[in-house]
C-alpha cells in the first residue's frame, strides 16, 4: 500500500512511491508531484492509486538527491503562507515573547483563546479566524539538506517543526488536497518579540519541507520531536505534538478561512500552508548560530526533515530607481 510519495534526481528527475516500510519504486511515466497530481485529477481517481497504477522499478533513496516534494516550474504559481496559535499550548511562548504587562491579556492570548472556543465547530459551520500570514512563494523552499539561509538583516533564524497541507487548485478553481509533509517553517522570533507587528516581517523567510508527502488523511495524534545539533552534539531536544488532537482548531477551518479568498483559488496554483506549532527553542531561551542543523521528525513521516542555518552575506541597503 502506497503511504507516500517523494521527488528525486538521480541524474533524470522523478518520483518515487513509498509504502509502509519505507520501499521505494519509482513511478513511471512522470517527472514531478505535480505532473502525478493533474493526471489523478483528470482520471477522477486518488494521488495513491494514479501512483498505484504506474510503479516501476526500485529506487535506492540513499543514492539519490532528494528534492522538496512539490514544486512548480514557475514558483511564482506556489504560494506559502501559514496560520499560528493554532495547538493547544501555543500560546505559552507568543505570549512571553508579547507580553507587555502581567495582568494584561495580550492579543495573541486572545487569539488563541478564540481557536480554543470556535475553532473546531461540531454543526458543519464556520469556525473561529486564525492567525494567517505569508512567506513567500515557491522560491523560498529549500531541498532537504540544503540550508536555511537567514538575510543579513534578520535578528534571528529559529526552527518551527510544522505540518504543511499541500494543495493544487483544479482547472474550476476548488482545492484539491493532495497530502501532507513535515516541516520547518523557520523565522525571526527576535524581530517577532521586538513588536507584535513585526510578525508579518518576521514570517518573510525560507522554510523546509521533509522530501515526503503523505498522502490521504492526517493521524489525529502526531507525535515527534525537534532538535537542534551543534558541532555533532545535541544541544536543545523537544518533544512536539501536531495532529486535530493537539489543535484548537480543526484542519477543515483552518482550510476554509484559507481558501475562502478568491485570489487563493487560481487555477493551477499550489498552496503550501504550514498549521502551526507549540513548540520552539526560543522560548526556551535558545539562540541559534550560523551552522547549526536543524532536525525535525515525527511518527507520521518516514523521513526527517534536516537542514543547516547559513547567512546570507549583506547587500546594503535596498535601493530603488526611478524612470
Amino acid at each position: 500500500m502506497i503511504r507516500s510519495l517523494v521527488q528525486f534526481d538521480d541524474g533524470t528527475r522523478g518520483v518515487a512511491a513509498l509504502d509502509e516500510s519505507g520501499a521505494a519504486r519509482r513511478v513511471d511515466g512522470v517527472t514531478t508531484t505535480l505532473e502525478l497530481a493533474q493526471q489523478a485529477i483528470a482520471a477522477g481517481t486518488s494521488l495513491a492509486a494514479t501512483a498505484e497504477a504506474a510503479l516501476g522499478a526500485a529506487v535506492d533513496l540513499g543514492g539519490v538527491k532528494l528534492l522538496s516534494p512539490i514544486d512548480h516550474a514557475d514558483p511564482a504559481h506556489t504560494l506559502v503562507s501559514g496560520t499560528g496559535l493554532t495547538h493547544l499550548g501555543s500560546a505559552e511562548g507568543r505570549d512571553k515573547m508579547h507580553a507587555k504587562a502581567a495582568d494584561a491579556q495580550t492579543d495573541s492570548m486572545k487569539m488563541f483563546l478564540m481557536g480554543v472556543e470556535g475553532g473546531k465547530p461540531t454543526d458543519g459551520g464556520i469556525g473561529a479566524q486564525p492567525e494567517w500570514f505569508y512567506k513567500g512563494d515557491g522560491a523560498i523552499l529549500v531541498d532537504p539538506g540544503a540550508p536555511l539561509t537567514m538575510p543579513k538583516f534578520a535578528e534571528d533564524g529559529g526552527e518551527e517543526p510544522e505540518i504543511a497541507g499541500i494543495y493544487l487548485i483544479d482547472a474550476d478553481g476548488a482545492p484539491v488536497r493532495l497530502g501532507f509533509a513535515l516541516g520547518n517553517e523557520f523565522s525571526d522570533h527576535v524581530t517577532e518579540r521586538g513588536n507584535y507587528l513585526w510578525l508579518a516581517h518576521s514570517k518573510l523567510r525560507q522554510a523546509a519541507l521533509g522530501p515526503e508527502l503523505r498522502l490521504g488523511d492526517l493521524p489525529e495524534d502526531v507525535r515527534g520531536t525537534s532538535r537542534i545539533v551543534r558541532n555533532g552534539e545535541v544541544l536543545w531536544e523537544k518533544p512536539f505534538v501536531s495532529g486535530e488532537a493537539n489543535m484548537s482548531h480543526s484542519l477543515a477551518n483552518l482550510e476554509h478561512h484559507h481558501f475562502k479568498y478568491d485570489s487563493f483559488l487560481r487555477p493551477g496554483d499550489l498552496h503550501v500552508h504550514f498549521f502551526g506549532t507549540a513548540t520552539l527553542s526560543f522560548s526556551d531561551g535558545v539562540r541559534t548560530q550560523i551552522r547549526d542543523v536543524f532536525e525535525v521528525e515525527a511518527d507520521a513521516f518516514l523521513l526527517p526533515v534536516r537542514n543547516p542555518l547559513a547567512q546570507s552575506s549583506d547587500a546594503g541597503t535596498a535601493k530603488v530607481r526611478s524612470l
